[in-house]
C-alpha cells in the first residue's frame, strides 16, 4: 500500500492540540469521526514498551461526544443500546453497544451520565449523531442533540496516576474505574474520567475550555518529565493484546453484540425497550454462526489494510482476520478474527496467507493478556 499525505480541509478537522503534537514529532495521522487522529510517533514497538512502563499524553479529540439532553433523553439513550441503563448513576461511565433494528452494531461507545436529563455518548468512528437524530424525530422525543466542543486528552500508562496526582491532588487517584468527576485547572473545571483506550491505566480529560486545555497540555509535559512522559496515541500492539475492539476494524454493522463477545452488555431479559431487541432475543435463543476470537500466527510481520481470509488445514474457508500486529510479548503475530462455527474453539489450527506465504496459526481467547 502506497503512502500519501492527508490534505487538511474544513471538513477534515484538526484538533486544538495539532500544533503541539506536530512540534513533538507526530509521524502519521488516521481519520476518525471526520477528524485527524495521531497514529504514530515513530516506532510502534518503542512506544508500546514506553506505554507499559511510563506515561503518555494522547490527543484523542477525535473521540467526539454526542450530547443528548431534555425530558426524553434517557428514553432515547436506552432506545439506542441493548445495555440496561435503568439503574445508571450520575458520575459513571458505561460501555454500551449501540445497535440498529437488526441487532447490528452501530457503534460501541462509552456513555457518561452527567445529569438525569443530560448524557454524553463518547463515540467510536461512526456518525452516531445522525442515528440519534433519526430515532428522536421518528419517535417524537423531546430531546436536544448536539456535538459539544469537547476535545479529549488521554493520560495513559502506569505512571499516569502519579502525574495526575501531582497536578490535581490525591482525590483524583481515589476515583474508581469508569467514574468521573470535575477538577479545576487554570480557573476552569474539567470533567476527568478514570478511563482510556489502553489497559495500562489512566485518565481521559474532557476539555471544554480550549485555552486552559492547552495550558493543561503543556503542564502535563512539564510536570511529567520525572515520569519520562512522551506524546503518544492508541497503540496497535497494546490494544490487540488487551482485546480492545476497534469499530470499523474488528466489528461493524454486519456484526451483532453476541458475535462480538459483548454478551454481558446485552439485557434481553429486562423490561427495557431498545431498538433490535426482538432480533437479539432470537440470537440469544438460537445461537450465533460466527464469533470474534483471538489468533496467534507463526509469523514475525504483518500489515493489514483489508481483511485476510482464514482457512482450516483442509483449505476450507472458516473466517477472516480483521486486525493483526507483531507482538513482542509473544514473539509472533497476534490478531482479532471473525470465525465461523464450529471453528472458533480455542486450539483450532488455522492457515492464513501473509505476504504471499501460507503460515500456520492457532485460535485463542480474547484478551491475549
Amino acid at each position: 500500500m502506497k503512502k500519501f499525505n492527508i490534505a487538511k480541509s474544513r471538513r477534515l478537522r484538526s484538533t486544538p492540540y495539532s500544533s503541539r503534537i506536530e512540534s513533538q514529532g507526530v509521524t502519521a495521522y488516521t481519520i476518525y469521526n471526520h477528524m485527524l487522529l495521531p497514529a504514530a510517533f515513530g516506532s510502534l514497538e518503542d512506544l508500546y514498551h514506553h506505554l507499559k512502563e511510563h506515561v503518555q499524553i494522547w490527543d484523542v479529540a477525535a473521540e467526539r461526544q454526542v450530547e443528548i439532553s431534555g425530558p426524553d433523553s434517557y428514553k432515547l439513550v436506552q432506545l439506542m443500546t441493548c445495555r440496561d441503563l435503568s439503574k445508571s448513576k450520575i458520575g459513571r461511565c458505561y460501555y454500551c453497544p449501540i445497535i440498529d433494528d437488526n441487532g447490528g452494531m452501530i457503534n460501541d461507545p462509552v456513555i457518561l451520565k452527567l445529569k438525569e436529563d443530560k448524557w454524553w455518548i463518547s463515540i467510536a468512528d461512526s456518525d452516531v449523531i445522525l442515528f440519534a437524530k433519526g430515532l428522536a424525530i421518528g419517535n417524537k422525543l423531546n430531546v436536544k442533540i448536539t456535538e459539544p466542543n469537547v476535545n479529549i486528552l488521554a493520560v495513559q500508562g502506569p505512571k499516569s496516576f502519579k502525574l495526575m496526582e501531582k497536578i490535581f491532588g490525591k482525590k483524583i487517584t481515589e476515583m474508581k474505574f469508569f467514574g468521573f468527576d470535575y477538577f479545576e485547572f487554570a480557573g476552569d473545571k474539567h470533567l476527568i474520567a478514570r478511563s482510556g483506550w489502553s489497559k495500562q491505566g489512566g485518565y481521559e480529560i474532557y476539555v471544554e475550555h480550549t485555552k486552559s486545555g492547552l495550558q493543561l497540555y503543556d503542564k502535563l509535559f512539564d510536570e511529567g518529565k520525572e515520569f519520562n512522559v512522551k506524546p503518544g496515541c492508541p497503540n496497535l500492539i497494546e490494544r490487540i493484546e488487551s482485546g480492545l475492539l476497534s469499530y470499523g476494524n474488528d466489528i461493524d454493522n454486519e456484526d451483532n453484540p453476541y458475535e462480538c463477545g459483548l454478551d454481558k452488555y446485552v439485557n434481553v431479559n429486562s423490561d427495557i425497550n431498545f431498538l433490535g431487541k426482538d432480533k437479539l432475543i432470537q440470537y440469544n435463543k438460537n445461537g450465533i454462526k460466527k464469533k470474534l476470537m483471538g489468533v496467534k500466527i507463526e509469523s514475525d510481520s504483518i500489515s493489514i489494510t483489508e481483511t485476510i481470509e482464514i482457512y482450516d488445514n483442509n483449505e476450507n474457508h472458516i473466517g477472516e482476520l480483521r486486525s493483526g500486529v507483531y507482538s513482542p510479548h509473544f514473539n509472533k503475530v497476534i490478531g482479532i478474527a471473525m470465525l465461523k462455527k464450529p471453528n472458533w474453539d480455542t486450539g483450532t489450527k488455522i492457515k492464513i496467507n501473509i505476504n504471499g506465504k501460507s503460515v500456520n496459526g492457532t485460535v485463542c481467547d480474547l484478551p491475549f493478556i
